[in-house]
């Protein structure tokens, strides 16, 4: 396949894992900050193709693993309402609140539709002007430009049947808030490449300076991720810590500025919580002032919503990089993807999930004809197998 296969070359992919190992000297950990690269780097097994002394720790990037449990919870008390059609991604339907999910609202005669873009929510608002449509719009500045755009087309027509339900996140503060934690061990990022198409990354370049943290800007596909660790690792070795591209098929230092002007003008920094992290300063948007009047959550009174997660679950310290899924004693047993504790196994991009599916005992390569054959390298490579299916075909809440 033009333009997959390139990138999935098992030869170039032991090349680089060769380069890596002749680069590095001492035990080095770095962090993965997308669900979609973690996926990546489980099912294709980079992390067991890398010299034992580069270990690679799971961020808080997948967006449905981050959504707090409240508001699950409050999405759930708004689609309820026989005035509401609510609309969300296919992903995060299935995401369980404290007591139950959107499907089983659905199940029991709530409107609850699968959308492919916020523009699709806003068209049923002109469709059906006697219901109100809500819009969950989640996720990281990768789905914010849209969401805000749907907004922004709203009040310029008038719709004043259609709002948000906005849990948006922002990737910066919570590597701020990893690197400033008194337990943290990384070293080194893998910023992930689709925020980046957005935001540019000129907000890392004071972190990395601060923190002494090499940041590299990484794609998606087996040999961006490879190629992304071995410009960190000789970041380290070489006692630099800047901010690098290796992403420059679709990321430009400065962003997308179109896009950018519309979120600053829809949206507004806020304070967020994480699910399974906490509250991060600084770490989300909300409807700006301007745009208030689009609030799902004032409109239909569901601030004050609150819920506990499971006090087994550790997903926290596997979204801070400070354990692996596989540390917990939970992970396959009373936690599965069936019945998720928490937010790493709830999301089919998150990391738990990720060693559920492709590190289960029983796992086994896509192909025995691919094993790379490196003494220096612990496992396998696979990079004949199809594309990665997270789980849902529906549209995802991070493309």
């Amino acid at each position: 396949m033009q333009y997959i296969d390139e990138y999935r070359d098992p030869e170039a992919a032991r090349t680089l894992a060769r380069e890596i190992t002749r680069v590095v000297t001492r035990p080095w950990t770095i962090m993965e900050v997308c669900g979609g690269q973690t996926h990546a780097i489980v099912r294709f097994g980079l992390d067991e193709l890398l010299p034992k002394t580069v270990t690679l720790v799971h961020g808080p990037g997948c967006p449905v693993c981050v959504t707090p449990l409240e508001i699950i919870d409050k999405a759930i008390a708004i689609a309820a309402r026989p005035d509401v059609i609510f609309c969300s991604f296919g992903d995060m339907l299935r995401v369980p609140g404290s007591c139950q999910d959107l499907f089983s609202v659905k199940a029991t005669g709530g409107d609850v539709r699968i959308v492919y873009s916020p523009l699709d929510a806003l068209q049923l608002a002109r469709q059906h002007p006697d219901k109100e449509v809500v819009f969950f719009a989640v996720g990281f500045e990768t789905t914010a430009p849209a969401n805000a755009m749907s907004v922004f087309q709203a009040k310029r027509e008038g719709i004043k049947n259609f709002s948000l339900l906005v849990s948006h996140v922002i990737v910066p503060p919570a590597i701020e808030a990893i690197l400033s934690s008194p337990d943290n061990k990384v070293q080194a990022f893998l910023a992930a490449g689709h925020v980046c198409a957005v935001m540019g990354y000129t907000e890392y370049e004071p972190l990395a300076k601060k923190y002494r943290v090499p940041i590299v800007v990484t794609g998606f596909e087996p040999l961006d991720i490879l190629h992304g660790v071995l410009l960190c690792v000789k970041q380290l070795e070489e006692g630099r810590a800047v901010v690098e591209n290796q992403y420059v098929r679709a990321v430009r230092r400065e962003g997308n500025q179109p896009a950018l002007i519309v979120m600053q003008d829809v949206f507004q920094v806020v304070h967020r919580k994480w699910r399974g992290v906490g509250e991060i300063p600084k770490s989300g948007l909300g409807l700006s002032k301007a745009y208030e009047a689009f609030d799902a959550e004032k409109r239909f009174d569901v601030v004050g919503v609150t819920a506990n997660e499971s006090p087994e679950c550790i997903s926290g310290l596997i979204l801070r990089g400070v354990k692996k899924p596989k540390e917990c004693s939970a992970f396959g047993t009373r936690c599965t993807p069936e019945h998720p504790l928490g937010a790493t196994m709830v999301s089919s991009e998150g990391a738990c999930a990720a060693y559920y599916r492709y590190r289960k005992p029983s796992s086994k390569p896509s192909s025995p004809n691919d094993s790379v054959g490196d003494p220096s390298c612990r496992a396998t490579v696979c990079m004949d197998s199809p594309p990665v299916a997270a789980g849902n075909d529906d549209r995802k809440s991070d493309e």
